[in-house]
């Protein structure tokens, strides 16, 4: 049963055998929350009392608009980058090996890379032969043109430097103010330190961002801002084995994606993230990947 008549209910199957099962809920309507998100309804676990084997099933919930007048729902870009980012955390929970619920899928992920799995499919609304083949123009069914594809690439790199070197400061800021600052100094002070470290354009006095810092007061960020940009060389790093392993007739190679998911997926919480990332790699993450991806290059 559903809750709604645009949820769907999909089965995971490997050689017969049920994996996961989750619900997907797309679109938006009056009286649903607003946003994105994936949660877990049940997680993998392997019952003490009977040894019954209990299967994760997921929730994966979106805000599309709807169709409307008789015609076909549209996603924009964003929306399809969406749909990836949490298809990938519930890829994350469902396909887990682990049976102790604690560490079984998402759970006992460490906060700063829970976010691989979503991060990681991202990369793939970026590739032109994915979005040549899953774009079609409503009217005439054509995919997506080249050179908007190109443009597309141009303005998501577009300052990229400018938009790193800004998380960057917001993330030293937010490891020093929680780490070295007195409580009773002036976190201005610290602020400005930390700006004449990393920024490139000098900020105005009247600019105190750290007044409406909200992540790391009141969004659970504290002293883990640093985990959205770090995220982003895992997932970056991770997606470069894909893209240093394709088959010569430029199909992925099953064998990386076979790898991903016994090192990175199947492994939930059950390990230090890192011990999986190197499982997956062979080694630390490194920051040239996403250097690239963005349009940047480590000499610069």
């Amino acid at each position: 049963p559903v809750w709604n008549s645009c949820v769907e209910f999909y089965r995971i199957e490997r050689a017969g055998q049920l994996v996961g099962q989750f619900y997907l809920d797309p679109q938006a309507r009056k009286g649903k929350r607003g946003g994105a998100w994936m949660d877990d309804v049940r997680t993998r676990w392997l019952r003490p009392d009977n040894q019954q084997l209990q299967t994760p099933v997921a929730h994966l919930v979106c805000n599309f608009a709807a169709g409307v007048d008789g015609k076909p729902a549209l996603l924009t870009h964003d929306d399809v980058i969406t749909l990836f980012h949490e298809t990938g955390h519930g890829l994350h929970h469902m396909l887990t090996q682990v049976n102790e619920r604690d560490v079984s899928g998402i759970a006992g992920v460490e906060w700063d890379a829970v976010e691989l799995p979503s991060q990681f499919m991202e990369n793939f609304c970026w590739e032109w032969d994915v979005l040549k083949h899953m774009t079609a123009h409503v009217d005439t069914g054509e995919a997506l043109p080249r050179a908007l594809y190109d443009k597309m690439i141009a303005a998501k790199n577009f300052q990229s430097g400018m938009q790193t070197l800004r998380q960057i400061e917001f993330a030293l800021f937010d490891m020093l103010l929680h780490t070295e600052h007195d409580p009773a100094a002036d976190f201005m002070a610290l602020l400005n330190q930390v700006r004449s470290e990393v920024a490139v354009l000098p900020s105005p006095a009247y600019n105190r961002m750290a007044n409406t810092f909200s992540h790391i007061f009141a969004g659970g960020y504290a002293a883990g801002y640093y985990s959205y940009k770090w995220a982003e060389v895992l997932s970056a790093d991770a997606y470069a084995a894909f893209e240093e392993t394709v088959l010569p007739d430029g199909s992925p190679n099953p064998e990386t994606g076979r790898k991903y998911r016994q090192s990175i997926l199947e492994a939930g919480g059950s390990r230090p993230a890192m011990e999986s990332f190197k499982a997956f790699r062979g080694r630390e993450p490194q920051i040239d990947a996403l250097l690239r991806h963005q349009g940047m290059s480590q000499a610069a």
